[in-house]
């Protein structure tokens, strides 16, 4: 390979110098061009010139040399085409180089032609119920050893022109650009074969460029290692056919009970049609599907030649009968999170590992299937008529063990798990990390901020209804969700404050610290955010998510247990409790009402992106925190969706059911005031909050008659159970329903223009019209 690259770059020199300056002229005798030695043999082989028969050099009357016609050219045209051929020159040397990295860096691939065992793995739930089942032995099949029906399936479905490219097809990928453009979404995609084995054998499945460039140049690589053959051989020893079953020997066993050398015509298309999507057509959780898709391939054989009409006939006229006993099926509401499992088993676990695994989880059972219904249902009732089609949620507990996963409506619809993978911007429910930084800069819950016009370089935020109520205290700020006082604060605090703050408390995105960061405009995910709030949570304890807590071989042996992150306090800890106060009242009174409970306090925040395309409820009591996200997955705008409605709702149904038995708590640093004490601010409402009490400080609201004083107890203690009357001025549930019938318009965010430096804002605006 080596030689390859020398010999390239000397032939590509050669060329450049003939085609600038022509051939070199002697004074007498001027013999034939020809190629590099290093090309010499090659083109002797090619067209049979050689050293015997090369034809006779003459002399050239050097008075008079003839003109080379392209040196009758301009400078500019041999400028161009030189150039042109230089380029060429560098894409084969770029080639080249390529070819030798991967050579070295990563393995043969028919070293991996190999057969083996893969464990089961039992995953339980933390009460000891099995969530799914997966895992199954596989043996390595040539593909002279395979029905011919299969490898002819994979072609006329997944590559038609496998046998036509050479690992890239730039006609696949072009046909399927114009055709997921005129659907308006992803619906074709224009991997080949080749690209496929690339990705399954070397690649992560992250969807980013670099990913797909890499895909491309070792597809090229594959091509040229390997005959079209053992690729495809490859490609169907390695690929996934779900219900655990990884290459077509143990798809064959686990559907049919048959070696794959026994499928018949139809068998082998129902295998092969579950490359689609190995969920929505497995034969456990769909049999219809699975045989309406056997047909679809079926038919795709006959258009590629692979059968005759009569086979074609035979083949869908035969009814398939599956082997049910061997068919594992994972619990319908738990494909996201065991999905999500199999992905964090430590790599410490040895892949040599024969014996089956036993997988404990922090995952709730009744609450992850409760909670994929409730997601289900809300979407089914409502979501047509706010146009939304997709939804996500995660609870977690205040160590960070995640409870529930629902990464999607349906996993058999879509295997996308929006709660890790789905990248979206939380509007304003990034602004606590505002607020807890202005809080430990000395501000409190009744500090006075001005709500007024505001410019940054240009930029000019605005509330949802264009309106400004002048100075108010933070804690009205964030209920009623107003967007010119959270920058004012987030320019307050100064630069890198609260993306500092942010990461900290788990933030893993990249945050664009410009003035619009306030409004939520940098992308995050549900997961991220879901463990930052369980800090607000636990009293200021940063928090890992965790879903494993002990693996252990059927033998007994444990081969890992969680252990817990010593994860000191941050500094803005002693502002919890001014923090749950602000936050409290959002949910109280504020945009995020329909999320109240009726037996404990709880606080959150909405958040509600440009044009409605996403709506977030981030939430949390001081035992559980969650986050719900609402939205379409191509970006399309909801009918005026926002946080405070479908994603409240859902957090407060889920939220009920985690707290059943659970006794009620104080949210961390702060007490109750007394029902009987006429609240001094607005509407009446402010006595039921949560307050915050600081050991150093008496705040004015305890000095009126009739408070009771609570004493002092600091964050990281336990918190004191309230009494039956709590939360004081206690929340009905006629106040509940009364919240969840207010008019739409009551609850509408509107579009805030994005910083200039800073990404466009598909968020920051949450707001909430009509405040009392």
């Amino acid at each position: 390979m080596l030689r390859a690259i020398a010999a390239a770059l000397s032939f590509v020199s050669w060329l450049v110098r003939r085609i600038l300056f022509g051939p070199r002229r002697t004074p007498a005798v001027a013999p034939e061009p020809t190629l590099p030695g290093s090309f010499q043999s090659v083109a002797t082989r090619a067209f049979g010139v050689g050293e015997t028969d090369k034809p006779a050099q003459t002399t050239q009357d050097v008075s008079r040399p003839k003109k080379n016609r392209f040196r009758r050219l301009t400078l500019k045209y041999r400028v161009a085409i030189g150039g042109a051929v230089l380029g060429t020159g560098l894409l084969m040397l770029t080639f080249a180089f390529m070819m030798v990295y991967y050579t070295v860096v990563f393995p043969d691939p028919l070293a991996l032609r190999v057969s083996g065992h893969a464990p089961l793995i039992r995953i339980l739930a933390r009460d000891g119920t099995v969530l799914a089942v997966r895992g199954a032995p596989h043996e390595y099949v040539p593909l002279d050893k395979m029905a011919k029906a299969l490898p002819a399936a994979v072609v006329a479905t997944e590559d038609r022109r496998f046998f036509d490219h050479y690992g890239v097809d730039p006609a696949g990928m072009l046909r399927a650009m114009f055709a997921n453009m005129r659907a308006g979404r992803f619906a074709q995609g224009g991997s080949t074969l080749t690209q496929q084995l690339a990705k399954n054998l070397f690649l992560t499945q992250d969807r980013t460029m670099s990913r797909k460039i890499a895909e491309l140049g070792l597809a090229l690589w594959l091509e040229v290692r390997l005959t079209k053959s053992e690729i495809l051989e490859l490609y169907l020893n390695q690929v996934y056919f779900g219900s655990g079953a990884y290459g077509v020997e143990a798809a064959s066993e686990r559907y049919f009970n048959k070696p794959a050398s026994e499928l018949t015509i139809p068998q082998a298309a129902m295998i092969v049609g579950l490359l689609k999507a190995p969920s929505k057509y497995s034969p456990a959780a769909s049999p219809g599907a699975a045989r309406a898709r056997a047909r679809v391939v079926i038919a795709k054989m006959f258009e590629a030649g692979f059968i005759s009409e009569a086979q074609e006939t035979q083949a869908l006229a035969q009814t398939l009968v599956f082997n049910e006993q061997k068919i594992e099926q994972t619990a319908a509401d738990a494909g996201y999170v065991v999905d999500y499992v199999l992905d964090q088993l430590p790599a410490a676990i040895s892949e040599d590992e024969q014996a089956d695994l036993i997988v404990e989880t922090t995952v709730d059972r009744k609450l992850q299937q409760r909670a994929q219904e409730i997601v289900a249902d809300t979407l089914a009732r409502k979501g047509e008529a706010y146009g939304a089609t997709q939804a996500a949620m995660t609870l977690l507990d205040g160590s960070g063990g995640m409870r529930v996963m629902v990464g999607g409506r349906d996993y058999a619809d879509s295997q996308f798990n929006r709660v890790i993978k789905g990248k979206r911007q939380p509007g304003s429910s990034f602004k606590p990390f505002i607020y807890l930084a202005a809080l430990n800069k000395g501000m409190t819950p009744d500090t006075i901020i001005n709500d007024a016009p505001i410019s940054i370089g240009g930029w000019s935020p605005k509330n949802d209804d264009g309106k400004y109520a002048g100075p108010i205290p933070i804690r009205r700020a964030i209920a009623q969700s107003i967007n010119t006082v959270a920058v004012r604060l987030n320019q307050a605090i100064g630069r890198g404050t609260a993306v500092d703050l942010a990461q900290r408390l788990g933030i893993k995105s990249e945050l664009h610290d410009g003035p619009s960061l306030a409004l939520g405009t940098s992308e995050v995910t549900l997961l991220e955010m879901a463990g930052a709030y369980a800090a607000f949570s636990n009293g200021g304890y940063p928090v890992t998510p965790h879903v494993i807590t002990r693996i252990t071989t059927s033998r007994g042996r444990v081969l890992y247990e969680y252990e817990p992150p010593q994860n000191a306090r941050i500094p803005e800890a002693d502002r919890i409790g001014a923090l749950n106060d602000i936050l409290n009242a959002a949910v109280d009174y504020g945009t995020g009402r329909r999320a109240a409970l009726t037996d404990r306090p709880a606080a959150g925040k909405t958040g509600t992106t440009q044009d409605f395309r996403d709506a977030w409820f981030m939430g949390y009591t001081a035992q559980f925190a969650a986050g719900v996200w609402v939205g379409n997955d191509n970006g399309k705008s909801m009918n005026r969706a926002t946080g405070g409605s479908l994603p409240a709702e859902i957090w407060r149904q889920v939220m009920r059911i985690a707290d059943e038995g659970v006794p009620p708590l104080l949210l961390p640093g702060t007490v109750v005031a007394n029902p009987q004490v006429e609240a001094a601010t607005w509407g009446g409402l402010a006595n039921r909050l949560p307050r915050v009490v600081e050991a150093p400080e008496i705040l004015p609201w305890q000095r009126r008659p009739g408070v009771v004083p609570q004493p002092y107890t600091a964050v990281s203690a336990s918190p004191v159970v309230p009494s039956a009357s709590h939360p004081a001025n206690s929340i009905g549930e006629d106040f509940i329903e009364k919240a969840l019938a207010t008019s739409q318009a009551n609850d509408s965010h509107t579009a805030q223009a994005a910083a200039p430096g800073s990404p466009t804002p598909h968020s920051g605006a949450s707001g909430f019209s009509n405040w009392w």
